[in-house]
């Protein structure tokens, strides 16, 4: 027993590390979507990718042969690794183009809302599935009870669905931490394409600077949010 509940409180844990890409993702994508719209693309979107990674934990054996060679000495997962990661680097820099250059949503969006819906559901699903394969493969090598894995995965998914909205609204509705993740999807965008050539990077080199910007951050956005409440002049960089 005690046994189980260490190993499910590790892979809680593991579950919940790794969900802080899921978070800053989410927080991009229903970026775009009405304010009325955001929480219920996270809920939807969370629920699916819940349920295929309890798929992929039920078919863990076919999990783990996407790991086998099929050409060029990369498996499947190399493969899914190398499209997801270049796709975060490719809707990074345009999503930090859109911010800083101030251009409007595009028109698509706006005049389909439904349309608008489903792309993030499908994002939210599909890079989500990008993500639970380190994950699933990793927590099949920590033990074999399945039990443990999907209590673990459900356990987290619960903190990611209440976590993901608060986190969510505060990047979107403060424009530098929106661009402070941006540049984080870029940075695990490369991860996972290093990762898919065999170029194994450690958590904690691409964690740690991380939550250390965030922290930055965080003290800056205090310091000027207390400065605007006591009505003294905030000194900001004048564009040439």
């Amino acid at each position: 027993m005690p046994d189980f509940i260490a190993t499910l409180l590790l892979l809680i844990a593991l579950e919940l590390v790794l969900g802080v890409d899921n978070i800053v993702v989410i927080s991009i994508i229903v970026s775009r979507l009405p304010e009325q719209a955001r929480q219920r693309a996270r809920v939807i979107g969370l629920s699916l990718a819940l349920a295929a990674r309890l798929v992929m934990v039920a078919g863990f054996s076919w999990v783990l042969s996407l790991e086998e060679p099929i050409v060029l000495g990369m498996s499947v997962r190399d493969l899914i690794l190398l499209g997801g990661g270049g796709f975060l680097m490719w809707k990074a820099v345009r999503e930090i183009h859109h911010t800083v250059e101030l251009i409007e949503d595009e028109p698509v969006e706006v005049a389909a809302p439904r349309r608008a819906m489903a792309s993030a559901i499908g994002l939210i699903l599909v890079l989500d599935m990008v993500f639970a394969l380190d994950s699933v493969i990793t927590a099949v090598g920590m033990t074999d009870n399945l039990w443990v894995i999907a209590s673990a995965v459900i356990a987290s998914f619960v903190v990611l669905l209440f976590a993901a909205g608060p986190v969510g609204d505060f990047v979107i509705n403060n424009p530098t931490f929106k661009i402070l993740a941006l540049s984080f999807l870029i940075t695990i965008g490369i991860v996972l394409m290093l990762e898919a050539m065999h170029h194994e990077v450690p958590k904690a080199y691409i964690y740690l600077p991380m939550g250390f910007a965030t922290f930055v951050q965080l003290l800056q956005w205090r310091l000027l949010k207390n400065k605007s409440r006591k009505g003294e002049p905030v000194v900001t960089a004048k564009a040439e």
